[in-house]
């Protein structure tokens, strides 16, 4: 199951006098994440080199930001994919200290010090979430708003008509069992809506 990173973790390495300060931080977009290297930029504008990793499903991405071709944004990617990351940026600032390492010399820099800041990265497990939505008669209500508090679902809204309408978000793998206990606990009495009323 994948997982990304509960909050931005930093780490430092010097390699033949050359400095790289990693950053790994949850991300779920490109767009941030380009917002997030161009403050790099600012902070650091006598860097030599910004390269970063995004994994975040269709909107990941590789830079090389200068480095030779393959030596940087890849292997910090690869780095991210081996431990089965989701939603999670990768940023390395490097300062040239005047000694070439060699391409690679630079594969390992770069891996080396987003593997050194991940460890120190505290794990949280992505759950993929599902949007559920019902009717039923308002003698139901406050039965239903127990068993969707039992099952830790998160109450979006509620509409009060000629019937009550309930939405709700939950763990996708919760969700057959909370239907059953719906579904028995209703009687026969629960409409499973497709679209939410107006």
């Amino acid at each position: 199951m994948p997982q990304t990173i509960a909050q931005a973790i930093h780490h430092e390495i010097i390699i033949k006098k050359s400095r790289f300060i990693c950053c790994v931080q949850p991300v779920q977009d490109r767009a941030t994440a380009q917002t997030i290297v161009d403050a790099l930029w600012q902070e650091h504008p006598g860097a030599a080199h910004v390269c970063w990793a995004l994994l975040a499903g269709g909107q990941s991405a590789a830079v090389d930001d200068g480095e030779p071709s393959g030596t940087a944004g890849r292997p910090m990617l690869e780095v991210l994919r081996h431990q089965d990351l989701e939603g999670v940026l990768a940023t390395v600032v490097r300062y040239f200290g005047g000694v070439k390492l060699g391409a690679g010399g630079l594969v390992r820099a770069y891996t080396d010090c987003v593997a050194q800041a991940l460890l120190k990265a505290e794990k949280v497990t992505l759950q993929r979430m599902v949007t559920l939505q019902c009717s039923l008669p308002y003698a139901l209500e406050g039965w239903l708003r127990r068993e969707l508090d039992q099952a830790n679902a998160t109450l979006l809204n509620v509409l009060h008509q000629t019937s009550v309408s309930m939405q709700w978000s939950m763990p996708e793998a919760d969700r057959a069992a909370l239907v059953a206990r719906i579904n028995e606990g209703g009687q026969g009495r629960i409409d499973w809506l497709q679209h939410w009323p107006q």
